[in-house]
């Protein structure tokens, strides 16, 4: 691995921004896009000081507009493709996702075109979650896998390692989802287009600064995306697509 591009959607971490860029670039592989969504916090502030300590390692993409985690993501990763990464890995900036993992998402794009971060694969590798959430993750995981037939245990992890060709042939202009359904949608995108699919055991961490940005309609959103998903494999297979 040569080198691999991060790319960190925030909205309000500034709490935790500096801690996990210096822990991901302490990696001599990696380089982070800040994808900021217009944090009331500074984050956006603070970010752009940490692109001057860290010259040609880390960019910030100021976003404009209606806010959602896949709406950046959606940005973040199509401007990642216009670089010369050969990796491109999607995480959060909470430290919910140890950057000591990167290591083995690497690793596990030698044999795969996308490497899942995935809390399920020794039991339950969750950190200080509440009962309700972990039943919550679980019952996502076996309703998404249920519904569209994945494989991966993890279908809603946003710690994910990307080659670079499979990540260009996702359809990431076409998404249909603005919050965090865009994860297993664009793992369903990735089945879809034939990619190889491996996951590597992570231990997630829930935060410890901030707040979670999961909300009413982010759940319903996730409820009803399985389904989208299926009609919309259904169209394509009596299109010839």
């Amino acid at each position: 691995m040569t080198s691999m591009l991060i790319v960190m959607p925030t909205y309000n971490e500034r709490a935790n921004l500096e801690r996990v860029v210096e822990r991901i670039l302490a990696h001599a592989f990696t380089r982070v896009l800040v994808v900021d969504d217009g944090s009331p916090d500074g984050t956006g502030a603070l970010a752009d000081e940490l692109a001057i300590r860290y010259p040609g390692r880390l960019e910030v993409m100021h976003r404009t507009g209606p806010r959602g985690l896949g709406r950046s993501y959606v940005d973040g990763l199509r401007h990642a493709l216009t670089t010369d990464a050969d990796a491109i890995c999607q995480m959060d900036a909470d430290l919910s996702h140890d950057p000591a993992h990167l290591p083995d998402l690497a690793a596990g794009l030698e044999r795969y075109d996308l490497v899942i971060g995935s809390r399920y694969l020794n039991g339950v590798s969750v950190v200080n979650w509440p009962l309700h959430r972990i039943f919550l993750s679980a019952f996502a995981n076996r309703y998404i896998r249920l519904i569209t037939g994945l494989s991966a245990r993890d279908c809603t992890s946003a710690y994910r390692a990307w080659r670079r060709e499979a990540l260009a042939k996702m359809p990431l202009s076409h998404a249909r989802t603005s919050g965090y359904a865009f994860l297993p949608e664009m793992l369903f995108e990735a089945q879809r287009h034939g990619c190889r699919i491996g996951e590597v055991p992570i231990i997630f961490v829930e935060r410890q600064e901030g707040y979670s940005k999961v909300s009413g309609s982010v759940l319903l959103e996730s409820l009803w995306t399985p389904w989208q998903l299926i009609l919309r494999r259904g169209r394509l297979r009596r299109s010839g697509s």
